[in-house]
């Protein structure tokens, strides 16, 4: 049981939760001004637990046909034969469960808000079939991050810093453009539909650029509207010297570095700019 559990983590690649998990907390620390009391702490990270299981594994159900064609991803679980789809499917259900559960818990407006941020996880799954802005639609997925964890500390939407969530739209919107390069081939012959297979890998790699600079003046302006000190601003260089290192070793004639760079260093961006907001809000208060 223990060895299938593994193998279902793995599947829905549980450890990247850190991308997103930060941007949640980075959220619910601003609408306090600090560090929420710890049942509210505790529903926040198993709704964000919750949600991305139950998104990733309804992705790699839905595309299971193509990963089975794909050679990049025919080893994974489900196309592997290592999982069942109704060990996938009760995976997805009970995630999703959880993640209503912890909702519930919050407030009502984060109950209320519920299905429409869940609803849009799993729509991406499918947006590949249909257009190349499936990136911004994974993007916009992402941006409840930071509101998810604001509602559920605060109750309401008033105050919330948007230029956050616009931020994080254009970072992940960045990244994934990245991303897709690795099947831009694939997609194409397929017939899916991705910003690598439109506009060529080199326009792509452009545009994700363009994304990621709008994502950084957008994080530049999540301190100015939420009033942060220079320990945020300290963060926000860091982040600017990532993201340049990031495009500075991918490039579309080598994707090599590709795997590492979406592994790694993405995980650095969110959890530098939480850890900076945090520094942030502790030194106003000191």
């Amino acid at each position: 049981m223990w060895k299938k559990i593994a193998v279902l983590l793995e599947m829905v690649k549980f450890k990247l939760t850190i991308f997103a998990m930060p941007f949640a907390l980075m959220g619910a620390f601003l609408a306090g001004r600090g560090v929420p009391d710890g049942l509210t702490f505790l529903w926040i990270v198993l709704a964000m637990v919750g949600a991305r299981t139950c998104a990733m594994g309804f992705n790699r159900i839905v595309d299971r046909r193509f990963d089975r064609a794909n050679p990049r991803t025919a080893a994974r679980a489900i196309p592997a034969g290592e999982v069942h789809l109704v060990e996938a499917w009760a995976m997805v259900i009970l995630a999703g469960l959880l993640f209503f559960f912890a909702c519930y818990n919050l407030n009502e407006l984060t109950l209320k808000l519920a299905p429409l941020a869940l609803s849009l996880t799993l729509f991406y799954s499918l947006t590949k079939r249909f257009t190349s802005f499936c990136h911004l639609v994974l993007g916009v997925a992402l941006a409840f991050s930071p509101l998810g964890g604001w509602v559920a500390v605060s109750g309401t939407l008033a105050d919330f810093p948007w230029v956050l969530s616009l931020g994080v739209l254009f970072w992940v919107a960045g990244f994934d453009t990245i991303y897709a390069c690795l099947d831009a081939d694939f997609d194409r012959h397929a017939g899916l539909h991705s910003l690598p297979s439109l506009l060529g890998r080199e326009n792509a790699f452009r545009l994700a650029i363009v994304f990621h600079l709008l994502a950084f003046i957008l994080f530049v302006l999540t301190g100015v509207q939420a009033d942060l000190n220079i320990c945020y601003y300290i963060g926000i260089v860091l982040t600017a010297a990532v993201l340049f290192y990031q495009h500075l070793v991918v490039n579309p004639r080598d994707l090599s570095r590709i795997q590492g760079s979406f592994f790694s260093l993405n995980g650095v961006i969110s959890l530098t700019l939480f850890a900076a907001t945090w520094l942030a809000l502790l030194t106003e208060r000191g």
